[in-house]
């Protein structure tokens, strides 16, 4: 195990990829400004539906969260060019991580795996070579790394895409119907919106992104089929960027690819001025025990908690519990109607709300189908009341629809939400089954 972990090889990948990740956490922050999902999503919202338990999480007044993230775009530019780079890079994974719980209205799985990559990035040695530290600090100057750095990209990615894979194994998917629902909102795309609504298309892209999530990574390792690998990698993340525009994670997705390449293919591609690394030193640290634990315990979370659904009553696709952090991505679309009935206890009395005075439209498809965002706007709506002077009940009447299938109710009406505790680690009893299960 040392000798596969602990062996030094050329680290041009790492430093060629540090170089990208930096600019793509520029484009990351300042698009956020210029195309104003920061407006929509952080700064016109009255208040933002946090990960529950995050609720003392909320954007900063006023124009503070453009300010955050032309600060995060800095720090970006400073991982590019590896300057002071692990403060920049923790600064980031921070500041990222504060945006990713305080508001999941625009939850995506990417942002939850840019938090684990940034993350994984504060401890790369990314910064030894072809950076403004090892300018300023000659003595840090190196040109190889330990082999396990680039292990944590490569079984961090294996999980995502397995997980990914195995998820789309259901029949809404296999019957194509699930993308065929996703892909009808792209009609109007200039050329490509008529095929699109294609039914073998529809085939094609179901059965291609299952075969291409579970064996992307085994090809991308194994020499005779890496190059045909990288080819169809190429075709699909180009494609999901301009179907689904999707940010940055296709082109970061591109560049983790010179993990599975020989480091001299990359040096001669990038580097040809840097000096390669071709000894194979084995050199174990004194930590090695403890890290070794470490890590294995991350990827034992990171295992395990794709798993947590199956232990929990009903269909994920139905009650969403255990749908987050679990690498379930585009697997299905909602639809549904939700009225909300505030009833003042002292006089028994409904007392009228109108829901776009609260949230904004966005907002309001999350609270019309989402379990847990509706319980959190009806935690919400009893603090709000109680700020008035009312102590109230709140009960929700919820039709939902999954994959085009016939609305059916969702939320158990009698329940009055308001004054229901949230149960993260078990089923909510007052989501009701689906009548499909």
């Amino acid at each position: 195990m040392n000798k596969i972990l602990f062996k030094h090889i050329d680290n041009s990948a790492l430093v060629v990829f540090r170089i990208i990740f930096g600019f793509l956490l520029i484009c990351e922050s300042i698009g956020a400004i210029f195309t104003g999902w920061i407006k929509r999503t952080l700064v016109e919202p009255k208040f933002t539906f946090s990960f529950i338990g995050f609720e003392w999480l909320q954007p900063l007044p006023g124009n503070g969260m453009y300010v955050y993230y032309a600060l995060m775009g800095l720090f970006g530019l400073f991982i590019m060019v590896g300057y002071k780079y692990r403060w920049s890079m923790l600064a980031f994974t921070i500041m990222w991580s504060g945006t990713y719980f305080m508001q999941k209205s625009s939850y995506n799985n990417h942002y939850y795996l840019l938090m684990l990559l940034s993350a994984m990035m504060v401890i790369q040695p990314a910064n030894r070579y072809l950076s403004l530290d090892s300018k300023l600090n000659p003595e840090i100057k190196s040109n190889s790394m330990p082999q396990w750095y680039k292990y944590l990209f490569v079984l961090q990615l294996f999980i995502v895409y397995t997980y990914a894979s195995i998820a789309k194994m259901y029949p809404d998917w296999l019957d194509a119907s699930a993308i065929g629902l996703i892909l009808k909102s792209k009609q109007h795309y200039f050329l490509v919106g008529e095929l699109l609504q294609q039914k073998w298309v529809h085939y094609c892209l179901a059965y291609g992104g299952i075969l291409f999530d579970g064996l992307v990574i085994p090809l991308m390792l194994w020499k005779p089929t890496r190059k045909y690998a990288f080819i169809a990698s190429i075709f699909f993340h180009l494609f999901n960027s301009f179907v689904f525009q999707v940010g940055i994670f296709p082109y970061l997705s591109l560049a983790f690819n010179l993990f599975f390449f020989e480091p001299k293919t990359i040096q001669k591609l990038f580097l040809r001025k840097k000096e390669f690394y071709a000894r194979s030193e084995i050199l174990v640290p004194k930590y090695h025990k403890v890290m070794i634990a470490v890590f294995s315990v991350y990827f034992l979370a990171q295992i395990g908690l794709p798993l947590r659904h199956h232990f929990i009553k009903d269909d994920v696709l139905w009650t969403e519990e255990g749908h987050r952090l679990s690498w379930r991505m585009m697997l299905r679309a909602k639809n549904g109607m939700a009225t909300y009935k505030v009833i003042d206890k002292a006089t028994g009395k409904e007392l009228p709300i109108r829901l776009s005075d609260y949230l904004t439209r966005k907002q309001i498809r999350g609270a019309m189908v989402k379990p847990d965002v509706i319980w959190q706007f009806s935690q919400h709506l009893k603090k709000d009341f109680a700020e008035k002077g009312f102590d109230v009940e709140v009960y929700v009447t919820c039709h939902v629809s999954v994959n085009g299938k016939p609305r059916q109710e969702l939320i158990d009406s009698s329940v009055d939400l308001a004054s229901v505790p949230w149960e993260p680690y078990k089923h909510s009893s007052w989501i009701l089954p689906s009548k499909q299960d």
